[in-house]
């Protein structure tokens, strides 16, 4: 049977303290059967983009093992960065490499999001393909308001995370688990010093998604 490949690729809430970044893919490396392709920090965002690929089982594994590594090593309470973020794992999208399809990769996204739920006290949310409902396909109405927003929202019930605790998390805040297309990202640069005309223009071409 030809092997199924599915890439993640995680987005975590430090960008500048590569020892922390560095702990972090050491657990993902640690983990047979999975090939760590890239590791791309920002330091204005305070944001690390960490891409690795690997047959289903391993790599649920292994970020599963990231997830609960940033959770011990990045403190949301005193996180800033120019990129929307709600947790130390911010985002962590599953995506159908080879020989597999997004129903399947679907049902792995959700394998993770339970084992995560169940044994790492993060609220999770569902997103893209993997979402429980409409309104959460879209990644930035789960992180509408960011982390700051969390307290309020977990006591709302229509808030109810999908897995882990209905409760705040100070620490790890909450996590975006989804299954996902490729996404492609790029920067444009505008002849303008208004930040007010920049921003009118970012609906038109911007989804912001961000993992």
């Amino acid at each position: 049977m030809p092997k199924q490949l599915i890439e993640c690729v995680p987005n975590f809430s430090e960008g500048r303290d590569m020892d922390i970044i560095k702990q972090i893919t050491d657990e993902i490396e640690s983990v047979e059967g999975v090939k760590l392709l890239d590791v791309d920090p920002g330091k204005a965002t305070n944001r690390t983009v960490v891409t690795f690929v690997g047959e289903p089982e391993p790599v649920v594994q292994a970020a599963f093992l990231a997830i609960k590594k940033a959770a011990e090593l990045i403190d949301m309470r005193t996180h800033q960065g120019e990129h929307p973020r709600m947790g130390a794992t911010d985002v962590c999208p599953l995506i159908p490499i080879s020989n597999i399809t997004m129903e399947e990769t679907v049902k792995w996204a959700h394998k993770l999001g339970e084992m995560a739920g169940r044994e790492l006290g993060i609220p999770l949310y569902m997103y893209e393909y993997a979402a429980s409902k409409p309104e959460w396909k879209n990644l930035a109405t789960i992180r509408a308001g960011e982390y700051e927003a969390l307290p309020e929202k977990l006591e709302k019930p229509e808030w109810k995370p999908d897995y882990g605790p209905a409760r705040f998390n100070a620490r790890a805040g909450a996590t975006a688990i989804g299954a996902r297309d490729f996404l492609i990202a790029y920067n444009v640069n505008l002849n303008t010093t208004s930040v007010r005309r920049a921003n009118s223009v970012v609906p038109s071409i911007y989804e912001n998604r961000g993992g």
